[in-house]
């Protein structure tokens, strides 16, 4: 099936099930997306085993979509840079280092710890799985996901200095855990031997080259804005930020996912504050309102119909029922030391890490850079894993983030 086909069908999946949310389960839509496209990827399996042909059709078909190339090299870009447009730079700067701290070594910390404990949990359950392989998939997991965690937060109150905590470190630490990733993957596939200086170098040449890169070409896109007062023009020049910037950003092999989050910040306050006018504000913001909430639906639907590619065994769902809680005291243990480093600094709202650890979802980014594992033995058990961990973190804790804020705010 050609790209416009397959376009065709995921909107239209889309839509009927947000239709169907809306009617009948009224949980928030990127939620009730992700669990109507599980419940229909549950149908066409049983329907699959039982010869039926359209439905092996559909199966197929689905199968044929490569989640992890549409969304590292194709959603990604926009989700970040519609996120970063709305965050408010001078509220992000005077939390700079918690969120630093947090996007830095807390993912470097939770990758070791839930790398380590993994390797323990799986020789315990009778899987095979190497050191190296377990930190990828302690690296894989570690990032909370800026889709995922944007999308539930707007709807939560929590403390305003504590809401900019949550979505500026997902939106930096994403970047930072898949530089991780892609500097593990090498050893973990056994290409390369390691050495300490030339990964320092790889991981500041991604992440500082990302980051200045993006400002680059922010600078750049809001010099272009500053000069011309054309709506249509002006989108068009954020359009092609997202795009063209993000596969020049790779193609430099710098972090894409960092580089669009700069743009984006730049973007959504100098930008609009001093390049646009209030026309203009108006169309880029719905312009992008719309794109953020289109690619969210593709997107969590997209991480229900995965579950078509995946095999999860009795052994598999043991260790990701196991490494939940691993995944949970990992982060846990990662942002209460990041807490406890800075407190000495500046005072935390209240019950600040036990919302940081249950606020931090994982999501689509997790999955993708899973399924993009080259094939190994271990590479279907990590991609079960990765499954059953992001479900939980998606429907167990999207839904009851907003009760246990709630809960502990009312209590203080």
């Amino acid at each position: 099936m050609d790209l416009f086909n397959v376009l065709a069908l995921l909107i239209t999946f889309a839509a009927i099930f947000a239709w169907l949310n809306y009617r009948f389960l009224r949980l928030p839509t990127t939620i009730g997306l992700m669990v109507i496209a599980l419940l229909f990827s549950l149908l066409l399996i049983a329907v699959g085993n039982l010869g039926i042909a359209g439905g092996s059709r559909l199966v197929e078909t689905l199968r044929t979509i490569d989640f992890d190339e549409t969304l590292l090299r194709g959603m990604l870009g926009a989700l970040l840079f519609a996120g970063a447009l709305h965050i408010d730079l001078n509220d992000l700067a005077s939390r700079k280092w918690t969120i630093a701290l947090l996007a830095t070594g807390g993912v470097v910390l939770s990758t070791v710890l839930v790398g380590s404990a993994s390797y323990f949990v799986f020789r315990a359950l009778g899987i095979g799985i190497g050191l190296w392989p377990c930190l990828l998939f302690g690296a894989l997991i570690s990032p909370t996901d800026p889709v995922a965690v944007l999308g539930i937060i707007k709807r939560v109150a929590v403390p305003k200095s504590l809401a900019m905590k949550i979505a500026g470190e997902s939106m930096f630490n994403d970047g930072v855990g898949v530089v991780i990733f892609m500097l593990l993957l090498p050893f973990a596939t056994g290409q390369v031997e390691l050495h300490v200086g030339e990964i320092a170098h790889l991981l500041a040449l991604e992440v500082v080259g990302g980051l200045l890169f993006g400002f680059l070409v922010g600078w750049i896109a809001y010099q272009m804005l500053k000069r011309i007062d054309q709506p249509q023009v002006e989108v068009l020049i954020t359009l092609a930020i997202v795009t063209g910037g993000y596969v020049l950003a790779q193609k430099l092999h710098l972090s894409g996912p960092l580089a669009m989050v700069v743009a984006g910040l730049l973007i959504g306050n100098h930008g609009r504050s001093f390049a646009m006018s209030d026309r203009t504000r108006e169309r880029l913001d719905v312009f992008w309102e719309l794109m953020d909430d289109l690619l969210n639906a593709l997107l969590f639907m997209l991480i229900g119909f995965e579950l078509l590619v995946v095999t999860v065994g009795v052994e598999s769902l043991a260790a990701g029922a196991i490494s939940i809680v691993v995944v949970l005291v990992a982060r846990f243990v990662s942002v209460a030391s990041t807490v406890t480093v800075l407190r000495t600094k500046r005072t935390f709202s209240p019950h600040v890490v036990k919302v940081l650890t249950w606020g931090g979802l994982r999501g689509g980014i997790s999955v993708a850079l899973a399924l993009s594992l080259p094939p190994g033995p271990e590479k279907a058990t990590i991609v079960a894993v990765t499954y059953i961990v992001v479900a939980f973190s998606i429907i167990v804790q999207g839904l009851t983030l907003e009760s246990v804020v709630r809960r502990l705010y009312s209590e203080s």
